[in-house]
């Protein structure tokens, strides 16, 4: 979109606007800026409630749970409803499930109000599914990996400037990150009331069925899209692996390396910062010279390497070599929401995004007693012992498993569009 078209855009009703990548990138970054406010700060906030390592494992494991169980069964309903009353009331809901959240654990005087608020959290919250779905009805299907890989730039480019201010919150004050990250869901509910435009048309809307909103259910629709089974078990195991990154990752650097909430707050922005290049800047140009199917391999390589080699760096400046050599396997989760999208109809996007957030929401419920409970076997260990690295050890296996069933999904495809062929796509698209 040009800035002219933008700009005439952001001055006319936000019924009569037309829907861009800009307006729904815009929502994102917020967004994820806010969730990453709290990353580094909320299993210290957990841990304000308990009185040894073992028994902060537990709590955090509780606290997670909560989130992601609720999370998996709001999510296929939140996509249904937002094919059938439009992607932007559905992320309002989100925004101020969110600003309600941070709010109250801001306030928590117990550890049961963190678990009952984080269940609140997740049933309220499928902003990534929806916005997804909202690329999906603005973008051609030749166009979705680049413009997935944009939209995980503005995902990355939360998780620089996030973590990061959490870090530094954090260091003030515990409290004072959450506080912040609530203020932030409310701006970004108020972009979305008077400014960003609904993506979906009404004559592409469907009847909400609650049959249909089982969030098993949907995953075996999903599966059943022309072909890509294999593909929902790449999302599978990659998507278990992230999320234990994500449980363990604070806890994990907290007792090999002795970091804090300002040092992960540091290591989160590498990681944006790696994931922002990654797929907002040299994504575009790949595509153009490499198939999808080497870019979904050639990532999942790489995050295998990585991984185990986190497991066994004792140093910080090791695990920063291995985030900036990971940046390149972000390349994966554009590639494959491209493909799964561009199986799906255009008045079924919601739903199939829906599905792909539920199944990511139940391997975040699968996740943290696996990674956990192997942080749990492991934390009364040495620093420099080995087995530490015992969660990552695990990921790196699971990321194995991904590249097996990546490699099988894409030998069963025709060969990929040639790189003259997404040239030109991309040329006529800019």
């Amino acid at each position: 979109m040009s800035s002219s078209t933008e700009t005439t855009a952001v001055q006319s009703p936000p019924s009569k606007r037309a829907a861009g990548m800009g307006f729904i990138m815009i929502a994102v970054l917020i967004d994820m800026i806010s969730i990453g406010l709290i990353i580094p700060v909320l299993p210290p906030l957990v841990g304000t409630f308990t009185t040894s390592e073992s028994a902060h494992t537990l709590a955090q494991l509780a606290v997670t749970l909560a989130f992601c169980i609720a999370n998996f069964l709001s999510s296929p309903i939140l996509g249904g409803l937002s094919d059938r009353y439009g992607r932007r009331k559905v992320m309002l809901i989100g925004f101020s499930g969110l600003a309600l959240s941070f709010f109250v654990t801001a306030m928590a005087t117990a550890l049961w109000m963190l678990v009952v608020v984080r269940l609140f959290s997740g049933a309220m919250q499928s902003n990534i599914a929806i916005a997804n779905a909202y690329v999906a009805d603005i973008t051609p299907p030749e166009q979705r990996t680049q413009r997935y890989g944009q939209l995980g730039a503005a995902f990355g480019m939360g998780f620089i400037l996030g973590p990061v201010l959490g870090g530094l919150l954090g260091h003030i004050n515990l409290h004072l990150p959450f506080f912040v990250a609530g203020t932030l869901a409310i701006t970004n509910w108020l972009y979305g009331f008077f400014v960003l435009p609904e993506s979906l048309a009404p004559e592409l809307r469907r009847p909400f069925d609650w049959r249909r909103a089982n969030p098993f259910g949907v995953l075996a629709r999903v599966k059943a899209l022309r072909g890509v089974g294999p593909l929902m078990y790449v999302l599978m195991f990659s998507g278990l692996a992230q999320t234990i990154v994500q449980s363990c990752w604070v806890l994990y650097t907290g007792h090999r390396l002795g970091w804090g909430p300002l040092e992960n707050g540091l290591s989160l922005l590498a990681v944006g910062a790696m994931s922002v290049l990654m797929q907002g800047v040299l994504l575009k140009p790949l595509m153009k010279r490499v198939s999808v199917s080497r870019v979904v391999t050639l990532s999942l390589a790489v995050s295998i390497f990585t991984n185990a080699g986190i497991g066994m760096a004792t140093q910080a400046w090791m695990v920063y070599a291995l985030i900036a050599i990971g940046g390149l396997a972000s390349a994966v989760g554009p590639a494959l929401q491209s493909q799964i999208s561009k199986a799906a109809s255009a008045s079924s996007q919601g739903e199939t995004m829906g599905a792909v957030a539920a199944l990511n929401s139940l391997m975040a419920v699968i996740a943290p007693p696996i990674g956990l409970g192997l942080m749990y076997l492991v934390a009364d260990l040495p620093k420099t012992d080995l087995r530490i690295g015992a969660p990552f050890f695990f990921i790196a296996l699971l990321q194995l498993l991904s590249l097996y069933f990546a490699a099988r999904y894409f030998a069963g495809q025709p060969d990929d569009e040639p790189p003259a062929a997404a040239v030109s796509s991309a040329s006529s698209a800019s």
